[in-house]
């Protein structure tokens, strides 16, 4: 049932819409406490609260038979999820769960993350948005593990945070627990390019690409993505070198994989670097090369500026933008240096969009402008 000790999780029904409606004012009165006041503003009512109930979606989180928690758990596409902005999904393609409406009673404490440790058993993908001004629950959503994907828009078209895990249920249990526990907070002390959320993209990239490859060892697709950046540690230069040494070291992968295996995930991990003269070895390392694109264009942009502003800090602003353009050409543009090794991944459609960006330079300059504004407050 998850990590929900000690409460319990289970279907609700109608007659406990009254105590659930207690929880969501409760909640909603947390929320104003602490500053946000435009979220729930008469959302969500008793009518929504049966229709969930009816549809099967709303559970109720007991403590010794006592109601002090409610939460909707869609199991269909969340209509207003189709359209994203300042950013991608992780994943678009694996069935996803979203948690709605998450509320709770006064003076308990847990109730989150229970409720998201009882999703994440029944989805391999959680999806979950919020109020920027929802502080509380932000910094709930990001201790969990999720990942901020960009700006989704509610039917009255205000704006949330939107988030998402992947939970590789294909991926050995025990390897997972640990890179989770070991490798992937070492994102947490890296660059601005090279942080948790771009590791969690490749990764969930490396897994939808290697899921057209049944002869793939999918537990050998999540660790070489994982693994891919550790390197970073010793600085960018020979990022790829030290991450492939940091796989051959790493006496906890004996335990799931053979010599033969380590040494496949070091080389992929190697290879995966988009400045490679040569071609990966193998076609493990033509996937993490292609999930380490990573190519969405307002992504690209911001982490060039961001790389700008932290190694180059004492140039001006004709400065910055002269090496952003000339970086994004040598990169991206036709006969840049990228290359896509996956002809149906989704970078290559994000590729085409971010040249068409690359080419308007008015409109780019425009954009790397308001960036550095935004950067440099």
């Amino acid at each position: 049932m998850g990590n929900c000790l000690p409460y319990s999780v289970r279907p609700a029904v109608k007659a406990e819409v009254p105590r659930i409606l207690e929880l969501i004012a409760h909640s909603r009165s947390i929320m104003r406490t602490n500053g946000n006041y435009a979220q729930w503003d008469g959302y969500p009512g008793a009518d929504l609260i049966g229709s969930d109930i009816e549809r099967g979606i709303g559970h109720v989180i007991t403590s010794d038979g006592v109601i002090v928690g409610y939460f909707a758990l869609l199991l269909e596409p969340e209509p207003t999820y189709a359209y994203i902005e300042d950013g991608l999904w992780l994943d678009d393609t694996t069935p996803y769960g979203t948690i709605h409406r998450l509320s709770c009673a006064p003076n308990v404490h847990g109730i989150a993350r229970c409720a998201f440790a009882w999703s994440e058993t029944r989805c391999a993908s959680i999806r979950v948005d919020t109020h920027k001004n929802n502080h509380i629950m932000l910094h709930i959503i990001q201790g969990l593990g999720y990942s901020r994907c960009g700006v989704v828009y509610m039917r009255d078209g205000t704006p949330r945070e939107a988030f998402q895990k992947m939970l590789y249920p294909m991926v050995n249990a025990g390897l997972k627990h640990y890179v989770e526990r070991e490798i992937l907070p070492r994102y947490n002390h890296f660059d601005q390019a090279h942080r948790l959320d771009h590791v969690q993209v490749v990764m969930a990239q490396s897994m939808e690409l290697g899921g057209h490859y049944p002869e793939l060892n999918p537990d050998m697709v999540y660790t070489i993505a994982a693994y891919h950046d550790t390197g970073v540690v010793e600085g960018r230069e020979r990022h790829h070198l030290v991450s492939g040494r940091i796989v051959r070291e790493d006496a906890e992968l004996r335990k799931w994989f053979s010599p033969e295996e380590i040494e496949t995930i070091a080389q992929a991990v190697e290879d995966h670097r988009a400045s490679s003269s040569s071609e990966p070895r193998s076609l493990y390392g033509r996937i993490v090369a292609e999930a380490d694109r990573d190519i969405e264009p307002l992504t690209i942009i911001r982490r060039t500026v961001q790389y700008g502003l932290s190694h180059y800090p004492n140039q001006d602003r004709e400065a910055q933008w002269q090496r952003i353009l000339q970086h994004l050409n040598e990169k991206y543009a036709e006969g840049g240096y990228l290359k896509l090794y996956i002809p149906y991944s989704r970078n290559a459609r994000q590729l085409e969009k971010l040249r068409e960006l690359i080419h308007d330079t008015d409109r780019l300059h425009e954009c790397v402008n308001e960036l550095v504004d935004v950067l440099m407050r």
